[in-house]
């Protein structure tokens, strides 16, 4: 989605100075008191730091026959949290290539409402959304949360110290036993319940009216994780 809010203020127009562009060690970001005002020769765009790019994509962005890839790159050196912005912003203003974006990063995430800088912490009490909502990823859960291990147990199948079984663990878990301990071609791949889960996601996220909000002017619902119309401030 385009940048807006306090995205706009806190991200895009600091002048930023990383000392770790120019020294061995890592240091804080510093900014001036200064602000910039906004590029007018481009928009730009925010969204996930959790991308998947073609190798299509790549190359242009690598070789950038119109220069574009190489202007954004130099104008996000001076950027606050560029990986939510950079590949965003060089998709939606290419005409090659924005009507091949799809605005989901394919995480479930709970926020706060309305949604602040930081998600909230998953626990168990998030769990039946997460499961329904079909995303093969999920963040952020505290270290070592009883969540995890519903999760082992009842989505992956996992023991204590053992792998994930797949349909190349041919043995037996009779008596507690490691049915992985006897293989099979680990080629074979059998899709389960969450396989069915992950299509109906996939499903709707490639939909024509779900990648029609990428790279418009509509606003995304971090929550509802939708794209709406936003309200005129008139």
């Amino acid at each position: 989605m385009q940048i807006s809010g306090w995205k706009r203020i806190q991200r895009a127009k600091p002048i930023v100075l990383d000392p770790g562009l120019y020294l061995l060690k890592k240091f804080d970001l510093s900014t001036t008191p200064e602000r910039r005002e906004l590029p007018t020769s481009f928009k730009l765009y925010t969204g996930s730091a959790w991308i998947m790019l073609t190798k299509s994509f790549l190359e242009y962005c690598i070789w950038g026959w119109d220069n574009l890839p190489r202007t954004l790159l130099m104008y996000y050196v001076n950027f606050i949290s560029s990986p939510e912005g950079y590949f965003h912003t060089v998709i939606c203003n290419s005409d090659e290539f924005q009507g091949t974006a799809v605005g989901h990063d394919l995480h479930y995430i709970a926020w706060d409402y309305p949604a602040k800088q930081h998600p909230l912490t998953l626990s168990m009490k998030d769990f039946n959304n997460m499961v329904k909502s079909g995303a093969p990823f999920a963040r952020k859960f505290p270290k070592e949360d009883k969540v995890l291990d519903r999760i082992d147990r009842e989505l992956l199948h996992r023991s204590e110290g053992r792998f994930i079984p797949g349909a190349w663990c041919n043995g037996s878990f009779e008596g507690g036993a490691d049915p992985c301990l006897s293989r099979q071609e680990d080629s074979v791949l059998e899709p389960g319940p969450g396989a069915e889960r992950l299509r109906g996601l996939m499903k709707k996220v490639l939909s024509w009216d779900y990648r029609n909000g990428s790279c418009s002017t509509l606003s995304y619902d971090q929550t509802k994780r939708d794209w709406y119309v936003p309200k005129s401030k008139g």
